[in-house]
């Protein structure tokens, strides 16, 4: 009896996501946050602008598959396999190219090109959810200990003490 049309509705994506940041990118998440009548559904969408050669960092969806389909320009997108073979999957795609990314593993876009890029993605999840690996690994709060780091990556502690000391910008709105 409380349910109306707002409760299924976003407007929006038709105005460029903000792109003048240092990954070049903008993610405009279209979830159950945004859209109240979503919940239990088991779906979203996003909307991922990019610059000239703007990334969509290497990330992942805990509690979705996503469905990239390119609408505008041309990107590199790829994912890796689980452990332990870690394979590199990956494509160049160009628009009305569509690219899968199974759900939990890590995947980026890049648009390659002079131009900008558009994309939109299908989620499985009405709350999909985003953990980006850099900002996980390096930006957590409080601070992974750099000892554990530097052994993990095998690196002195002072390459993790530099990434630790990075402002890890979340690209995602």
């Amino acid at each position: 009896m409380d349910v109306n049309a707002e409760d299924f509705f976003f407007s929006g994506l038709n105005k460029p996501g903000n792109t003048n940041n240092r990954l070049g990118s903008n993610v405009t998440a279209v979830d159950v946050n945004k859209i109240a009548g979503l919940n239990t559904l088991g779906i979203s969408l996003a909307l991922i602008d990019f610059a000239p050669y703007g990334l969509n960092r290497p990330h992942t969806h805990p509690r979705a598959t996503e469905v990239l389909t390119v609408i505008e320009g041309t990107l590199h997108v790829g994912f890796v396999t689980s452990n332990p073979q870690n394979r590199l999957i990956f494509k160049v795609l160009n628009a009305g190219d569509v690219f899968v990314f199974p759900e939990g593993l890590i995947h980026f876009q890049f648009n390659r090109g002079h131009k900008n890029a558009v994309a939109i993605a299908g989620l499985s999840s009405q709350n999909p959810g985003v953990i980006t690996v850099a900002n996980a690994v390096f930006g957590s709060n409080p601070k992974i200990d750099e000892s554990i780091l530097a052994k993990a990556f095998q690196v002195d502690k002072k390459v993790i003490d530099y990434l630790q000391s990075q402002f890890w910008m979340d690209n995602n709105n």
